[in-house]
């Protein structure tokens, strides 16, 4: 198969969808592999160390979309993206179409097959190409809320793990996933006091038994979400329905309610956020102020450490990306987890959570829609 890799462009997205290290192993299965000049400038991978692991070089992101009958990428593709898309091609890559109906009217414009990364599950049931960013984010999101705290960004001027004799930071996490566990697990580090809110009792016991009571655990209801976010420092929505909008947790009349100068962290903004005064921001400008609360709303938070964030995306969506270079559309077929991967086929939205939550019509691949 031919597979093409373009350069992102997403403001300040400096991932790959394909490392050197990947490309070698496509190259060594028997496949072509495209990649756009400049794409791997990010992790600091020229174009000749794409051409050792045995991949050539276009010259455009056109050449890429014309000539590749499948395109990996990292993020959502944007509208000068799509509209190069075609019925033949499949795309891989992550979607997030819940909050986006532009894009997802795009796509199925396109008649274009995409599988996103954020829906392929594994035998467990879990996301495993969402897994690794998920746990850069969360790791990610307390280094951000430490910097939001300080005075001189908006902050209520506190150092989260504080020093003897002086109280550290209160930090809540608004879901127990990999997001929140890695939260979690890096502001407990530092000596913060933290609390892992969620709405599964089996997850709060492991939670309870990963952090040896160094981490509080609460249920999720209306009054304990209340009662932690009005007594916080820091929240950090890390809520996730996979392929649906994120519930929104904390409305604007809770912020009244808030700490001055506490910090709001959304690092489901992917998803449309879980904190209803979330919007979109960049690493250029993170932050933004609603009655006296820090919003840090970056919506690709791992393209900060796009080295790391290459590195392990690839080595969790290599396996599936192979699987569809060898068979095509056939693999979504014969693989179930690739199947929930589908988002998109032939103009018509195949992921149900997708659906439901753009108003859209669902139409499953086993209706006979992808003979």
């Amino acid at each position: 198969m031919r597979v093409g890799v373009p350069k992102e462009i997403k403001v300040q997205e400096y991932r790959v969808g394909l490392t050197p290290g990947a490309v070698r192993e496509y190259v060594a299965a028997g496949h072509q592999v495209l990649v756009e000049t400049g794409a791997g400038s990010g992790i600091g991978a020229s174009d000749e160390v794409y051409r050792r692991a045995g991949a050539a070089i276009a010259e455009s992101a056109r050449d890429i979309f014309t000539k590749s009958e499948m395109i990996v990428k990292v993020k959502e593709p944007q509208k000068s993206e799509w509209a190069q898309l075609g019925e033949n091609q499949i795309l891989f890559t992550y979607l997030h179409l819940a909050p986006d109906p532009e894009q997802a009217k795009g796509l199925l414009a396109s008649g274009c097959t995409a599988i996103a990364y954020e829906t392929v599950t594994d035998a467990n049931g879990h996301l495993p190409l969402l897994a690794p960013m998920s746990e850069v984010a969360g790791r990610l999101a307390i280094e951000a809320a430490g910097a939001a705290l300080r005075r001189s960004a908006g902050g209520r001027g506190l150092l989260l793990g504080g020093v003897p004799g002086v109280q550290p930071a209160r930090v809540v996490v608004l879901g127990g996933g990999v997001v929140g566990t890695q939260a979690a697990r890096m502001a407990a580090g530092l000596g913060a006091e933290v609390t892992v809110i969620d709405r599964s009792i089996p997850r709060l016991r492991q939670l309870d038994d990963l952090f040896v009571g160094r981490v509080r655990t609460r249920f999720s209801t209306i009054e304990s979400v209340e009662e932690e976010v009005f007594a916080a420092d820091v929240v950090i929505g890390a809520v996730l329905v996979p392929g649906a909008s994120a519930p929104k947790l904390v409305t604007r009349a809770m912020l009244k309610s808030m700490r001055p100068g506490a910090v709001l962290v959304d690092v489901a903004i992917d998803q449309g956020g879980c904190f209803e005064t979330s919007h979109p921001t960049t690493h250029t400008e993170p932050t933004y102020e609603v009655d006296g609360i820090v919003h840090y709303c970056v919506a690709n938070m791992p393209g900060a450490v796009p080295v790391t964030s290459s590195q392990a995306l690839n080595n969790a969506t290599l396996p599936f990306g192979l699987m569809l270079a060898n068979k095509g559309f056939a693999a979504v077929l014969e693989n179930p987890h690739l199947r929930n991967g589908l988002n998109v086929h032939r103009g018509r939205i195949t992921n149900k959570a997708v659906a439901e939550s753009l108003g859209l019509e669902f139409a499953p691949v086993e209706s006979g829609l992808a003979a």
